[in-house]
């Protein structure tokens, strides 16, 4: 391809975006910034490793007011932070979470290609000790299996090491979002302790969460106007992941969600 050429494709693409912005403001007036939470997926996942105390610290520094997690349990009850149910080390070796104590799995660090950190598996009481530090919202998913009783526990832990009213819990499904609302409803009675189901375009019906007064976390791509507007009116939430693109995070801007997931903030 000739250097004209390339000129040519750059030049189109900046015409595009102009266009497709102004097309966004002609139709959805101008975006809202101020009350637009910044939630770091994962802390700040694109330059740090996920799930990190690292990466925790710099989302609040790089100005996130809020930094998603994933909880799994270890085989000796600890609370430890992590997407995939195996930590990988620099070595190159794993250790399943489920199976390993937290000895095991804190005794070397674990593999880092986003930063020159020497890192280990963090805990849930780092994280919420970072999180109350910096006076940050918490959202939390619950990986792997649990029980009842240790669903109730890692609640306690969310009031013990920070506060309950700032921890929200994520689900892809109803019914843990449901029993750990009844279960709030017994242990924090009075408490305003928030739920928010992940939904995508491929998800059901998102009006069952307004039905169980619970906030919704869309996909991008699946957010309209309507919904967000449906879920204010019922004083429900919204927040939209994740959002890595200067357009995506636009696009929620001009939503007027609550929250924004990125790995770049």
């Amino acid at each position: 391809m000739g250097h004209s050429a390339k000129i040519a494709i750059i030049v189109i693409a900046i015409v595009v975006a102009l266009i497709g912005t102004g097309c966004m403001v002609f139709f959805l007036g101008a975006p809202k910034h101020d009350d637009v939470i910044m939630i770091g997926h994962r802390g700040y996942s694109s330059k740090n490793p996920d799930n990190t105390d690292v990466s925790f610290i710099r989302a609040a520094e790089h100005g996130s007011k809020g930094v998603e997690t994933d909880v799994r349990i270890t085989k000796d009850n600890v609370f430890v932070l992590s997407h995939d149910s195996e930590a990988e080390f620099a070595d190159g070796s794993t250790l399943k979470i489920s199976e390993s104590t937290y000895a095991e799995l804190t005794a070397k660090p674990l593999k880092n290609k986003k930063s020159n950190d020497t890192v280990y598996l963090c805990t849930l009481q780092r994280y919420l000790e970072i999180c109350k530090e910096y006076d940050m919202i918490c959202f939390i998913e619950l990986k792997g299996g649990y029980t009842d009783q240790q669903v109730e526990d890692v609640y306690k832990f969310f009031d013990e090491y920070y506060n309950v009213e700032k921890c929200i819990m994520q689900s892809f499904e109803f019914d843990n979002l449901i029993k750990a609302k009844e279960m709030c409803a017994r242990v924090f009675p009075g408490r305003n302790v928030r739920f928010m189901l992940t939904w995508g375009k491929d998800r059901d019906d998102y009006h069952k969460c307004i039905e169980y007064g619970f906030d919704i976390d869309a996909e991008f791509g699946s957010l309209t106007q309507k919904m967000v507007k449906e879920f204010h009116e019922n004083g429900l939430q919204v927040a939209c992941w994740t959002c890595n693109e200067p357009i995506s995070i636009h696009w929620a801007y001009w939503h007027n969600v609550d929250y924004i997931e990125s790995d770049v903030y």
